[in-house]
């Protein structure tokens, strides 16, 4: 029996102790402006913050900043700065609410989209910019721009431990019989 319980906490400590961290995708870790900033004026350009480099792609990164009225305000194509996206933005218009969507290279290889919303409290007058190319992809934020996981699923991980451990108990019986 301590045999038994010896090559189960073996392959157990084995299990965890080998575990590698994972690969996770960048983290929106700040904004300029910020999310729900009331500004009288706004923004010559927008700033996405991440916790990690975005991987530099000019026709991948995306930014868009669409008013409270459905129209386009960004005034030119992202750049990339190490962890920044930024993005140029035109004069705005009409006061409201203002959402940025963004979709970034993550440094792990995965989109992230997301959005980024602040409130101009007078309005500008700026003139929009025409529509971007590509709908949805092209970072313009939707109800559908939650972050997808895009990693790898748990379960194989699960049963590979659980085969692990039938494993190690298997041998240790086989090899724990007394000899006659």
């Amino acid at each position: 029996m301590r045999r038994l319980l010896t090559v189960g906490a073996l392959a157990l400590a084995a299990l965890l102790g080998g575990a590698a961290p994972a690969l996770a995708h960048n983290v929106l870790v700040g904004s300029d402006p910020a999310e729900g900033a009331q500004l009288s004026t706004g923004p010559r350009e927008v700033k996405l913050t991440f916790d990690q480099p975005v991987r530099a792609g000019e026709s991948y990164n995306t930014v868009n900043v669409v008013g409270p009225d459905g129209t386009f305000w960004a005034d030119g194509p992202a750049r990339v700065e190490g962890n920044s996206v930024i993005a140029p933005v035109r004069e705005l218009g009409p006061a409201g609410t203002y959402t940025v969507g963004y979709r970034i290279l993550s440094s792990d290889g995965h989109p992230v989209p997301g959005k980024v919303s602040f409130t101009l409290t007078a309005p500008g007058k700026g003139t929009p910019a025409p529509a971007p190319q590509g709908g949805q992809d092209s970072g313009q934020p939707s109800d559908q721009a939650e972050p997808a996981s895009g990693g790898m699923p748990i379960w194989p991980w699960i049963a590979g431990a659980v085969l692990i451990v039938i494993l190690g108990l298997v041998l240790a019986l086989r090899l724990g019989k007394p000899k006659d």
